[in-house]
């Protein structure tokens, strides 16, 4: 087993055939080849499209690859710790476990999410590594090394955000002395081949001075190119706005979040759904600023997400039907658009049976992230949608008591979702107080919390959301839809639970000297 923490080449360099051809082809990896890749800044390009082909693509550990399946499965898993989003039990549901908080204890072997997502997130850090050394020598066209590199560091920066978020208590808020001396992650720049020495975890501000260097940089490369994003998988410089908003929103710095968000709104537009919202798997899509495109000869099989999540595919996987909490569901008011995302509650003896083509018909089953052709099990994973980002410019400006600027963006969401939605808005006093329970609707930030709960609902981890806010949760309402023996009464779901991240994994440890088990391991679950 090679070490976790270093990768011994540019993995799987995958070049795009032209930016209007519909499919990536291999590239061998060897000296070579690698060579070839850093030729040019044109050529280059092959390995930023190896970037974005990992990120789809499973095999990150030793076993379960079906509930690995690169970023589009770990958002889910991060999105089933919380209370929006339900699961029935089912004979091959893999995510299941994620849901029952019955995968923690994963972090001992070489299956599970711990190794996963750790040995998932270096290797884009690796892979990006080897690409920004190349920043000094790389020769060709200006305006493609801008664009090369700008993606480069904007992949780096992700993976570090990723990584701060999943395995660390989170903040990084320069005023919380107790939050930017938690530890970080290992935090590695330059390209690392088997035998380079390994790092401690630093500080969680140290990880977000990274986090924070990177995109920026990425941003002042990608500024600086001329040119229109050769393919929506890319990064281009309103998707780097965009993560600068979620990596400043985690360290609870509204004001960089706000103009963050607002360069990121001019890159896509607003999508009517008052009429009925459509599924979320077409990058194509006016509102769409960045996902992963993948198209009829790139099905991905078993590790894709959609595998799992659309109960209407002929996959055994699906068995286990993904649902919207009943609490949130019933938020949603009549004439929302975004209803038809979920099946509407039925009575029980009209249910279909899951795995069939009726397995979306049973109670708030999700419509909204599914294959675009089942059959052939296809469809696009959707990674940032511009709706995100006006909700995102709303909070931030509400935490700022920047009120006006926080209805007037909530509200241009909320009319394409609902007729008379200004009426609602109205509603509910200006104020950035958060009820705790998160089941509660009384203050403009309430508001603007359920909508992007309504809006974001699988597309992003709501855990991550939870854990930037301080906040716990609950499953356990009046007559909850959540499995009985899974309500929020049998977990440690208080704010700042050591169960909201993962363990690191043993493996680092076996392979990392410059980790101690014993002080460098998450604190025990209580």
């Amino acid at each position: 087993m090679k070490k976790i923490f270093v990768l011994t080449a540019l993995l799987a360099a995958l070049v795009l055939t032209g930016c209007n051809k519909d499919f990536l082809e291999t590239q061998p990896t060897n000296k070579g080849a690698s060579e070839q890749i850093f030729a040019d800044s044109e050529s280059a390009l092959t390995a930023i499209n190896g970037l974005y082909r990992l990120m789809y693509t499973g095999g990150w550990g030793d076993a379960w690859e079906p509930e690995n399946g690169g970023l589009p499965a770990y958002i889910e898993i991060f999105d089933l710790y919380a209370e929006d989003h339900v699961m029935e039990p089912g004979s091959s549901g893999w995510f299941y476990y994620d849901y029952a908080y019955d995968t923690w204890t994963d972090y001992t072997h070489d299956h599970g999410h711990s190794y996963n997502m750790w040995n998932f997130f270096y290797t884009l850090i690796c892979n990006a590594n080897y690409v920004i050394a190349q920043e000094e020598t790389l020769e060709g066209d200006e305006d493609m090394k801008n664009y090369v590199m700008g993606q480069a560091y904007a992949v780096r920066s992700m993976s570090y955000w990723w990584l701060a978020n999943a395995f660390c208590f989170n903040g990084g808020d320069a005023q919380d002395a107790r939050r930017t001396s938690m530890a970080g992650v290992p935090v590695y720049t330059e390209p690392t081949v088997a035998g380079s020495a390994g790092k401690g975890r630093g500080t969680i501000q140290e990880t977000y001075d990274q986090i924070n260097n990177d995109i920026d940089k990425a941003i002042s490369y990608l500024e600086a190119y001329k040119g229109k994003q050769l393919h929506k998988s890319h990064i281009d410089k309103y998707v780097a706005y965009g993560l600068k908003a979620r990596a400043a929103m985690t360290q609870r710095d509204y004001t960089a979040a706000l103009a963050a968000a607002e360069k990121a709104m001019e890159g896509a537009s607003i999508v009517d759904f008052t009429a009925g919202a459509k599924a979320i798997n077409d990058v194509s899509a006016n509102n769409v600023l960045w996902g992963l495109a993948i198209q009829t000869d790139q099905a991905i099989g078993s590790w894709d997400i959609m595998d799992h999540m659309d109960a209407d595919c002929k996959s055994t996987y699906s068995d286990a039907r993904h649902l919207i909490g009943n609490w949130l569901y019933d938020e949603i008011p009549a004439g929302d658009g975004r209803l038809t995302w979920w099946t509407a509650p039925l009575p029980e003896d009209e249910w279909g049976v899951a795995g069939t083509e009726n397995g979306s018909k049973a109670s708030y089953v999700q419509k909204k992230i599914v294959y675009i052709n089942a059959t052939a099990m296809t469809g696009d994973h959707v990674l940032m949608r511009e709706e995100e980002m006006y909700l995102t410019a709303a909070e931030a400006a509400c935490h700022l008591g920047q009120y006006t600027k926080a209805r007037d963006y909530v509200e241009a969401v909320g009319e394409k979702r609902v007729a008379g939605y200004a009426d609602r808005l109205a509603k509910y006093p200006d104020s950035k107080s958060i009820t705790p329970t998160t089941s509660g609707v009384i203050s403009l930030m309430d508001e603007i919390l359920l909508q992007r709960r309504i809006e974001l609902w699988g597309e992003y981890p709501r855990m991550f959301d939870l854990q930037r806010l301080d906040l716990g949760f609950r499953r356990d309402w009046p007559e909850s839809n959540h499995t009985e023996d899974l309500t929020a009464s049998k977990f440690n779901t208080e704010a700042g639970s050591q169960q909201f991240i993962l363990h690191l994994p043993d493996s680092e440890f076996d392979a990392n000297k410059a980790l101690d088990r014993e002080t460098d391991q998450n604190p025990a679950f209580k």
